[in-house]
């Protein structure tokens, strides 16, 4: 399980690299507009996620400032290695 949501990470944190190239220097055509669209979808619900565990189990689990962060970055496999970690 550990292995798969290392897997996970790697391919979300290339999705973040590519809208992030976006941002910087945009994709031809319309397909940087679709990409300027998923970017600010998929900040927008990992903030929610974000937002929702921390106000959840904020103040049950002592999370580290990383750990709270890459809820945002890497969103559901965030929260399964948190839960992996904490919750035996």
């Amino acid at each position: 399980m550990k292995a798969l949501i290392i897997l996970a990470k790697a391919a979300i944190a290339f999705v973040w690299l590519v809208l992030i190239a976006n941002m910087f220097h945009p994709f031809p055509g319309v397909a940087a507009m679709a990409l300027y669209i998923m970017t600010g979808f998929l900040l927008v619900m990992h903030g929610l996620q974000m937002l929702i565990f921390l106000g959840a189990f904020g103040d049950k689990i002592a999370m580290t400032r990383w750990e709270e962060w890459s809820i945002l970055i890497f969103g559901i496999f965030a929260l399964l290695d948190i839960r992996r970690k904490y919750m035996v």
